[in-house]
């Protein structure tokens, strides 16, 4: 087996393993979505609710959290085509997405209108439109500038919802998640250099 051949089937490998956990989380939104169908349960009240106490839990929670079937399905579309590319492109579906869901939920309950509930999954999934296109623009590799411009094509209509105005939307969420987004490739993008440098 040649080099090249070699390195193709390790970043298949490494794709398909990053695509596992992106798979499970859109399983636990469906499921919690379902569940909450349930008499007597009442998931959204979990959501992230701007500088209370009770709210700092929705912070983990939100992502998974949904306003029906139809707010779940309008995410999941864009979250697993996303992700899927995080995944696969960078290797890094993980810390990316944890610093996303933490920071991005963290800013929402800072800046978020005060008696509101903020859920959904929208937050990370401009988080993650967000860090591919900064990824490539940091990293300047062929492949991740292919798959920014892929994401602009795609999704650069989405910008819109970071500015206030349409009624019931998180604009909050969408800001602060794409903001996340782009510090996370940063901070990635620029670690292997410190390390070099250091050395």
């Amino acid at each position: 087996m040649s080099y090249r051949e070699s390195s193709i089937r390790g970043v298949v490998a490494s794709g398909i393993a990053g695509s596992v956990p992106v798979l499970a989380m859109a399983s636990v939104m469906w499921v919690s979505e379902a569940v909450d169908l349930l008499p007597g349960t009442y998931f959204d009240r979990l959501g992230i609710q701007p500088r209370s106490s009770d709210g700092l839990l929705g912070i983990a929670l939100a992502p998974f959290l949904h306003a029906g079937f139809a707010h779940l399905i309008a995410n999941t579309g864009a979250f697993l085509i996303l992700g899927v590319l995080l995944a696969w492109t960078t290797g890094r579906f993980l810390p990316v997405t944890l610093g996303i869901v933490l920071f991005g939920g963290l800013g929402t309950w800072l800046i978020g209108q005060p008696y509101t509930v903020h859920i959904g999954a929208s937050g990370v999934v401009y988080g993650y439109a967000a860090f591919l296109v900064a990824w490539g623009v940091f990293t300047r590799r062929v492949v991740s500038i292919l798959v920014a411009a892929a994401v602009l094509v795609m999704y650069g209509g989405i910008v819109w919802g970071v500015l206030p105005g349409q009624a019931g939307v998180s604009w909050q969420g969408h800001l602060c998640g794409a903001i996340a987004g782009i510090v996370m490739a940063w901070w990635l993008a620029e670690r292997p250099q410190r390390r070099q440098v250091a050395r």
